[in-house]
């Protein structure tokens, strides 16, 4: 019996695809859920160091859920390039106009602060409605509980 942890290499690891509807999710458990495929971690082979994850599917992003008053009492913040350049837009404003832009900040803060979050954050895909190009590659349905 071998009493060594096994690494996978970069390539030994086949990535499936997974798609999940948002439809009524609630956005934190859904954004929990996908950071655990995409980082690969509901893999037995998980290996920290390499991107063994898979890809990720999301549809009808504009119909994510945001419990009690958090559309109303939640902000968005960034930073333009300009003194004094800092701009706000609540959830339920970013959630009419770019609703992918929750989902993908809500995994991006779940995933690892190192390089390797940038690439797996090119493996999840967001759409706001329920048409997604990505038909060819027969997602399979990724369960997430409400």
């Amino acid at each position: 019996m071998r009493r060594q942890t096994y690494y996978a290499k970069p390539g030994e690891i086949k990535q499936n695809w997974r798609i999940v509807d948002a439809d009524g999710i609630p956005l934190g458990r859904l954004a929990a859920e996908i950071a655990i495929v995409l980082m690969g971690k509901h893999r037995p082979d998980y290996t920290p160091h390499v991107v063994s994850g898979d890809y990720v599917i999301v549809t009808n992003a504009s119909k994510v859920e945001l419990t009690g008053r958090k559309a109303e009492q939640r902000l968005r913040k960034w930073y333009t390039e300009f003194p004094s350049g800092l701009k706000t837009q609540t959830f339920g404003q970013v959630r009419q106009t770019h609703p992918e832009r929750l989902i993908e900040d809500a995994v991006r803060r779940m995933l690892p602060k190192n390089r390797l979050s940038r690439v797996l954050m090119k493996n999840l895909k967001v759409y706001p409605g329920v048409e997604h190009p990505h038909t060819g590659s027969k997602p399979a349905e990724l369960a997430v509980t409400r």
